[in-house]
């Protein structure tokens, strides 16, 4: 098994992420010793918290996600077994677009109440990241926004999502 330390964006902890099967767990693999930990990328997160951040080559983005029966993980916060197609999810998102009408807190609002993504608590943000930190769909989407422009519908490996720069 391949893992690295991660930093969750939401919980401000690390966390050890598998790359091979993309499952994650708050405590190390069991069998793991304490120097094969210290060895991992990421190792850093569990020293001291997570790094001063160079937010040069980053953006900051919010976003509202739509899951679907074809999602990786068709689950959410609010519902725990996601049966909706990928054309179901496009359409509510649809109706989303349409309530928010280029306004950031009516996006913030409906990403609150509606969102598939643990981000709903903070309104659908997910903090500063680099390339390569999300999936590729939606990495693309956020870097080719100008702060403050939304995205058209954009579909990744969780779901579809409607994506907000905010930096």
């Amino acid at each position: 098994m391949v893992y690295e330390i991660r930093m969750s964006n939401s919980k401000k902890m690390p966390y050890f992420f598998n790359t091979e099967t993309q499952q994650s767990t708050w405590e190390p693999p069991s069998g793991m010793t304490r120097e094969e930990v210290e060895q991992l990328p990421g190792f850093h997160f569990l020293k001291g918290g997570a790094q001063p951040v160079d937010k040069s080559g980053q953006v900051r983005a919010s976003h509202l996600l739509v899951k679907h029966s074809g999602s990786r993980r068709p689950a959410s916060w609010k519902d725990p077994n996601i049966t909706r197609s990928k054309e179901e999810a496009i359409d509510i998102l649809k109706g989303y677009q349409a309530e928010i009408g280029g306004s950031k807190e009516k996006f913030a609002q409906l990403a609150q109440l509606h969102s598939d993504c643990s981000s709903h608590e903070k309104g659908g943000d997910l903090g500063f990241f680099g390339r390569g930190q999300m999936q590729k769909p939606f990495e693309d989407a956020a870097f080719g926004l100008e702060v403050g422009q939304m995205s058209e519908i954009i579909s990744s490996d969780s779901g579809v999502h409607i994506v907000l720069r905010t930096a």
